[in-house]
């Protein structure tokens, strides 16, 4: 029997099939292939088992039925292979079509690649050449490498480097593309990006045209910034000098010259040569004074009088800037107010009258030398103290009657006779005149004594003298004839006297500013006894007391709190006026302002049946977050105290560079011409609630002199029956503030004040017992101490174990707390950490005792932020 066969199809290569549909079709055709093969070794089988095979003589007819059979099986499988022929010979058309289309795509994407401005090159999923058009190709045309189908990346990256093509790489994000300059001259943009079969596509772009006008661009705007800011520069009324890293100086404005008395210079001249053509100091960050100490201001006189203050900024690219300001009106006027103070000092203690000023609370605030000689008092030892503490009760009580009837408006002149220390008794004609402002309220009285002992002696004899002795009255006639012109002298020259007194008065009055800086200077001795009965309260407080006690003690507490809210507003406002103040400006978080605020004044608005609003800001501000704080805590406080019913609101507004922060009430409102009257000391509100308290009305003044020394501006909106808004505006940072350790007030922290060894040194024995008895109260073991050898006395000369040492900045005899711990930790191995307690708020002192890596903290001194320190200080020299 015959078969049919037939020849198997060519296998097309894998990388002309150009889809899916096509792989799909080979696959078919494959299997058809392999079917074919199969029948066609059957068939063969077949025919010769036919051929070949024995017929049994026994059984033809088996022998015909079988071949029968065999040859029906055969024409079943030649039907089937001629229609797998049929389907193989439809699928070679199908394959030979789509082959033609996989050729006319694969030119098509030929000619789209060589068409695209950039170069393009293909790698397959093994990373090796595919395709790649001229434009590629043509990088390497003045080179001796020839690239070719099936190069490897890795090879083509080597070559492109080692022959020098590109001469610099600027890399971005790792998804972005990466930028090659040239030896050229050119900028190329090399972007990368992989294909589904794991290969690659990489195309390189011409970007030249680009960077040469973003360049331009750049060098146009940084010009414009250049000019705009030397344009703000020179509108500036300070001198500004800009020095870089190196020591040249980079900017500088027209005031600089005109305050060095310069001539224009050139630029980018080394800044210590430009300063040395003038008299003013070369100051940089490192300049330091005879003691060692880094200076970052001065003031300087020069030839013709006047006085520049220059101030060293640090810049973060290691350069500085040098500001000079012209302080000659501002030194000239403090030089004519100690001048003033000078000379009325000097008239007072030659006058030959007990001079002295008493303020509403009879506490003396000025007295002149006679006055300290009559009482025997060291020079200035009463300033500060009460009128009943300064004399016996006996003599209080014969002045008290006086005293009030001055208090109460009324100009009082009696005769009063006593005796000081040392037994002199003397007639004395006192004068008390009340000391009122522009309101009529009276602040102070003027204390006028004069000794008439002999005018009153003298009147005592001519009494007795006419009574006992008529028969010489001729005589004694002219005996008080004399007497008298020397009266009528004495008048004269009293009232010569009350002229200059008169005048002296005027004077005092033209120089009033001179008490504020008498009050900041008496700060210290007015928050000692405060600071010691709060400890003493807060002592009380934390014991477990019956209830009763506890409330008492806490009435005493908040007393306390009043008069310290009262003597601190004072001692502020005199330091305002003084100029003690200096603001400590640094970037910080709004929000670790706001927040505490916020929480803190809606518990007061609470309890005044109000609801504070407040809407939460995060942004950076450049600001000193402590007079700040104290401006937002007068505007709030205020805000509640004027506003009967509804809400108040704090929140912000951002305008450009600067923040506004804003409170809003419902209150009674301000009337349009009172908003300038209502920023002036003692001014307040006519309409408040009954059960508060009136205040001192300084409130908004000390806002206003805050604001002004930190360059803050207020503003004030007002609407009569319906509310206020103030406002100030603070100007917005653009560096981060440093990060602050933070205190982990945890229990176990909190148990570190338990058996610790504390040191105290005080020269205030009310100072030391509080401090004890509050310590103690915590678990401390507490050693007391007024004096440096009474200490040393007490622990074994310094050498005793000691944990913690809290000393007070002002001691005795001219010595300060910051040098008694230097003295103490250097007679002993170890240092012991130190905290400082003072009422001096200056920033040199913050500085100073920054440097010495101790604790500051300021009187009267909170039980709760001391606690809070002391464990801080307790932990960091337990993990040491």
């Amino acid at each position: 029997m015959a078969c049919t066969s037939t020849r198997p199809l060519p296998e097309l290569p894998l990388h002309a099939i150009a889809s899916p549909a096509i792989a799909e079709l080979q696959a078919q055709v494959a299997a058809l292939q392999h079917e074919n093969r199969k029948l066609r070794r059957i068939n063969d089988a077949l025919i010769e088992r036919v051929e070949s095979g024995v017929t049994r003589g026994n059984d033809p007819y088996a022998a015909f039925q079988h071949s029968v059979v065999l040859a029906e099986q055969v024409r079943e499988r030649t039907d089937a292979l001629n229609q797998a022929m049929a389907e193989l010979k439809a699928g070679n058309h199908l394959l030979g079509e789509a082959r033609l289309r996989a050729e006319t795509a694969h030119r098509h994407l030929i000619d789209a690649i060589e068409s695209i401005s950039d170069a393009f090159v293909l790698f397959d999923e093994q990373q090796r050449i595919v395709l790649f058009n001229s434009r590629f190709k043509a990088f390497w045309a003045h080179s001796r490498v020839r690239i070719i189908a099936g190069m490897r990346l890795g090879e083509v990256k080597r070559l492109m480097t080692a022959n020098g093509l590109f001469s610099e790489e600027t890399r971005g994000q790792p998804d972005e593309p990466v930028l090659y300059r040239l030896q050229n001259g050119r900028w190329l943009q090399v972007s990368e990006r992989p294909t589904q079969e794991g290969g690659r596509v990489i195309l390189f772009t011409d970007i030249t045209d680009v960077k040469l006008s973003e360049t331009v661009r750049r060098e146009q705007a940084i010009a414009q910034k250049s000019h705009l800011l030397q344009r703000a520069v020179d509108n500036l009324s300070q001198g500004v000098a800009m020095v870089n890293a190196h020591g040249v100086l980079e900017l500088w404005n027209r005031r600089f010259l005109e305050l060095s008395g310069l001539a224009p210079v050139a630029a980018h001249r080394p800044f210590n040569e430009v300063i040395a053509d003038s008299e003013l100091r070369l100051l940089t960050p490192a300049s330091r004074d005879g003691n060692g100490r880094l200076i970052h201001e001065c003031e300087q006189r020069l030839s013709d009088g006047r006085v520049l203050e220059i101030r060293t900024h640090p810049l973060p690219t290691g350069g500085y800037v040098n500001t000079f300001t012209d302080i000659t009106e501002r030194y000239q006027h403090a030089e004519a107010l100690s001048e003033s103070e000078r000379w009325i000092r000097l008239i007072t203690d030659h006058v030959p009258a007990l001079i002295a000023y008493l303020n509403a609370d009879l506490v003396y605030e000025f007295t002149n030398k006679v006055y300290e000689q009559w009482y025997c008092w060291p020079r200035g030892v009463m300033l500060g103290q009460n009128l009943r503490e300064a004399h016996s009760e006996q003599h209080y009580q014969r002045l008290e009657a006086y005293v009030a009837r001055a208090l109460a408006g009324e100009s009082v002149t009696f005769e009063f006779a006593e005796t000081n220390i040392n037994n002199q008794e003397r007639y004395m004609l006192r004068s008390y005149v009340p000391n009122r402002l522009a309101s009529g309220e009276v602040v102070g009285i003027f204390v006028l004594i004069r000794d008439i002992t002999e005018r009153r002696r003298t009147a005592e004899a001519l009494h007795q003298a006419y009574q006992n002795l008529e028969q010489r009255v001729q005589e004694r006639t002219a005996e008080l004839t004399t007497l008298n012109d020397q009266l009528l002298r004495e008048i004269e020259e009293r009232s010569r006297v009350e002229l200059r007194l008169r005048e002296a008065k005027r004077e005092a009055e033209r120089a009033n500013l001179s008490k504020t800086k008498f009050l900041a200077a008496v700060s210290h001795d007015l928050l000692q006894p405060l600071n010691a009965a709060r400890l003493f309260t807060s002592a009380l407080l934390e014991r477990r007391e019956p209830v009763a006690n506890a409330q008492l003690v806490r009435n005493v507490s908040n007393s306390l709190q009043d008069v310290e809210n009262l003597l601190g507003t004072l001692v502020d406002i005199s330091k305002l006026d003084a100029g003690v103040i200096k603001p400590d400006v640094a970037p910080f978080a709004l929000s670790e302002l706001l927040d505490n605020l916020a929480a803190e004044y809606v518990q007061v608005a609470r309890s005044e049946g109000l609801a504070l609003r407040f809407v939460p800001c995060s942004v950076l501000v450049r600001s000193d977050i402590q007079l700040l704080a104290r401006i937002l805590r007068n505007l709030l406080s205020n805000a509640i105290r004027y506003t009967p019913h509804g809400r108040v609101v704090l929140g912000c507004r951002r305008h450009g560079d600067r923040v506004s922060i804003e409170v809003w009430d419902t209150g009674i409102g301000i009337a349009q011409n009172r908003l300038e009257e209502i920023f002036q000391e003692f001014k307040r509100g006519d309409v408040q609630r009954p059960d508060q308290d009136r205040g001192l009305g300084l409130g908004l003044a000390i806002v206003e002199k805050i604001a002004g020394i930190l360059g803050h501006r207020i503003q004030v909106r007002s609407w009569p029956g319906k509310g206020s808004v103030f406002a100030v505006e603070v100007p917005i940072s653009a560096t981060a503030p440093k990060p602050l350790p933070c205190l982990d007030m945890s229990e176990p922290m909190l148990e570190r004040l338990r058996g610790a060894r504390v040191w105290v040194l005080d020269n205030d024995a009310a100072i030391c017992a509080g401090m004890r008895t509050l310590l103690e109260g915590w678990g401390c073991r507490v050693v007391t101490a007024l004096s440096e050898q009474d200490l040393a006395r007490q622990v074994d000369g310094y050498r005793a174990e000691a944990d913690l040492l809290i000393a007070d900045y002002h001691l005795d005899h001219d010595q300060n707390g910051v040098d008694a711990v230097a003295r103490i930790n250097a007679c002993r191995t170890s240092p012991i950490p130190a905290m400082m307690i003072t009422a001096n708020y200056s920033n040199e002192l913050k500085q100073q005792i920054r440097e010495r890596g101790h604790t500051l903290m300021h009187k009267p001194v909170r039980p709760m932020k001391l606690k809070i320190a002391m464990s801080h200080l307790l932990g960091g020299s337990t993990s040491r």
